[in-house]
């Protein structure tokens, strides 16, 4: 059957299109995570994930399919099928990028919480033999830090254990880790408390700040500028792994080194 000169031009385009920005086998970094890594609507601005942000810190070929989401721990992640669904997306050699702890935590929310010793570990090994399992490489992330200081002004481990099990399960497994919580307090610690405030959602009303108009005080959440640099963290230690994506890994991450908001999600 002889095609239409049109239909095989819109054919060859659609083609062409699809090759630009196709990757080649193992270069797509999957992320499981939380609200910290997520990806949030432009309506959301500032509120900004790391996870979001972290193609600005990669080569162009590298793709980030970020499957972070908002009030989930291990727990839920498997629970309401969201680590199958990334799971169906590995191919051999793609890296999985696993935060959690943030709300495994939360004793007051049976349906999040994950004891660490136990649930998360057992979790976190599960996702481990997954990712083997699919010929992917997973890279365990301990949880970033809050803006949380210390009388004696340094900024503290709010999830020492559920860190200390993903550290043990890095050595035990010989997992690569990222250890996000350490690099994230000497980050907050430069900056010191007062600082910091800029790399989180602090707002008044009179910002005039759409998305929070009555102004907001949270100091888990990142803004723009948090989320870069915080992806630029992730991006630094994935290049510090020496893994094959590695190399994709950008030397001058301009975009993630930010002290200014750029008023928009994008790399520039």
């Amino acid at each position: 059957m002889r095609i239409a000169p049109r239909i095989a031009a819109a054919l060859a385009a659609l083609l062409a299109a699809q090759s630009a920005h196709a990757t080649h086998p193992g270069d797509t970094i999957l992320i499981a995570s939380d609200s910290t890594a997520s990806t949030y609507k432009a309506d959301r601005y500032p509120q900004t994930g790391w996870g979001q942000m972290l193609q600005c810190g990669l080569s162009s070929d590298v793709r980030v399919s970020n499957h972070a989401m908002g009030g989930r721990s291990t727990r839920t992640f498997l629970s309401e099928g969201r680590w199958e669904r990334l799971l169906g997306e590995v191919t051999p050699g793609d890296t999985v990028l696993i935060q959690f702890g943030h709300n495994d935590q939360a004793r007051n929310k049976p349906e999040r919480w994950a004891p660490a010793q136990t649930d998360y570990r057992n979790n976190l090994m599960r996702f481990i033999w997954d990712v083997r399992t699919a010929g992917g490489t997973p890279v365990l992330v301990t949880p970033v830090a809050r803006r949380s200081f210390g009388p004696d002004g340094k900024a503290k481990a709010d999830y020492p254990d559920y860190s200390g099990v993903m550290r043990q399960l890095s050595a035990d497994l010989h997992v690569p880790l990222i250890d996000l919580e350490s690099l994230s307090r000497a980050w907050l610690d430069k900056a010191g408390a007062d600082a910091a405030k800029a790399y989180y959602l602090h707002y008044t009303p009179q910002d005039g700040i759409a998305a929070f108009p009555k102004g907001i005080a949270d100091n888990t959440h990142f803004s723009e500028v948090g989320a870069r640099n915080v992806a630029n963290l992730v991006a630094g230690g994935l290049k510090a792994l020496n893994l094959p994506i590695s190399a994709k890994v950008l030397a001058d991450r301009a975009a993630l080194a930010r002290t200014t908001p750029l008023g928009k999600t994008s790399c520039q």
